[in-house]
């Protein structure tokens, strides 16, 4: 974006008369950079690399002074250095930026035209009105994710689920990620309805914009629905007049239908999983889904409860995250579980599964 195009979205929040989430520019930091930068001028061609390959190619327009920790603020809400996204992204904030058209020469770019093709693909086929989107980490693939995923597909024609590729290391690998989300699609679900594509988050998705970005990258892949739980970080309630709102309330002419589902939670009296809008019983009779806390359970080698991930799930994935980890697993396997006579030759993945049907037995308990 220009200087000019960067003023006008700070001061207005509106690209073109609709919602744009903050100025996309190019200062990338690094002394040399900014000598390169500074020594351009208009109509020079500029090669971009990114991790020593070229990516794009940049006929300069114009060049422009910028302040990085003012960049952050915009992004993040604050520039505090304590802030943990603040802090991974400002380093990567230069003084000066770099303005012009572009064209993509990395293969990333045609991967991204492949996803939308196979987006347009799957909405041919079945014919889709309307196709709804979901962004989410499956990090890992909980129950209240499975009920977000089946309450989508009840209301839309095709489901397309965006599986976020963190910019942070404190995931499951994507693969192993993806692995499961298909796992689950292919046995529990309709399938020809649902379709996966990456999504690579990094720091812009951060903060009050996330939705924002969110909320544009899926009408560019063609969508024109976006569901989003209550417990979205991104969401920002807030009030007016004693009326509850959200930053949804304040998007403009992104052309984008969102609906806000209930954040989902284990009650243990009415034994099930139910809206925490709708439950009566309260916060302490009430166990949340919290992602980072089932996946400790996961990376410690323990089965956590089928009332926060499916035992199929969990057996998978405890499978490829301690391959081998049992010395004679066939031994083990007969010595404790209920077997049918049969010579067979067991996985991993089936020794959990079982080990998970003992744990559900209740004649003893």
């Amino acid at each position: 974006m220009t200087k000019a195009e960067k003023q006008s979205i700070l001061e207005t929040g509106l690209l073109d008369g609709n919602t744009f989430p903050l100025p996309f520019i190019l200062a990338p930091s690094g002394s040399r950079n900014e000598e390169i930068i500074q020594s351009l001028k208009q109509g020079d061609e500029l090669i971009i690399f990114c991790e020593k390959k070229e990516f794009a190619r940049l006929i300069v327009d114009e060049i422009f002074s910028t302040d990085p920790k003012l960049r952050a603020k915009h992004i993040f809400g604050t520039d505090d250095l304590s802030h943990p996204g603040v802090e991974s992204a400002i380093g990567r904030f230069g003084t000066w930026a770099v303005s012009g058209e572009y064209a993509l020469t990395n293969t990333t770019s045609y991967q991204n035209l492949l996803n939308k093709e196979a987006i347009s693909t799957a909405k041919r086929m079945i014919q889709a009105k309307h196709t709804t989107a979901l962004i989410m980490s499956a990090n890992p693939l909980h129950r209240a994710n499975e009920r977000l995923i089946r309450q989508a597909i009840d209301t839309t024609d095709l489901l397309v689920i965006f599986l976020t590729k963190p910019y942070n290391s404190k995931n499951l690998d994507y693969k192993l990620r993806e692995e499961a989300l298909i796992f689950f699609i292919n046995n529990f679900l309709p399938k020809n309805r649902v379709i996966i594509v990456p999504l690579e988050q990094n720091y812009i998705f951060a903060g009050y914009n996330e939705l924002i970005v969110d909320a544009i990258v899926i009408k560019n892949y063609g969508c024109d629905r976006l569901t989003i739980s209550r417990a979205h970080m991104g969401l920002g309630m807030f009030y007016d007049e004693n009326s509850g709102k959200s930053i949804v309330d304040n998007l403009i002419g992104i052309g984008i239908e969102i609906k806000l589902e209930s954040e989902y939670v284990y009650c243990n009296q009415c034994t099930t999983l139910v809206g925490k809008t709708t439950c009566p019983h309260g916060q302490h009779h009430q166990i949340s889904y919290h992602a980072d806390s089932i996946l400790e359970l996961l990376e410690l080698g323990l089965l956590p409860p089928s009332i926060l991930i499916r035992k199929e799930i969990s057996a998978f994935l405890l499978s490829k995250l301690f391959p081998q980890r049992f010395k004679k697993l066939e031994k083990l396997y007969s010595n404790i579980l209920p077997v049918e006579g049969l010579l067979k030759e067991h996985t991993e993945y089936d020794f959990y599964l079982e080990l998970m049907k003992l744990y559900q037995t209740t004649s003893l308990t």
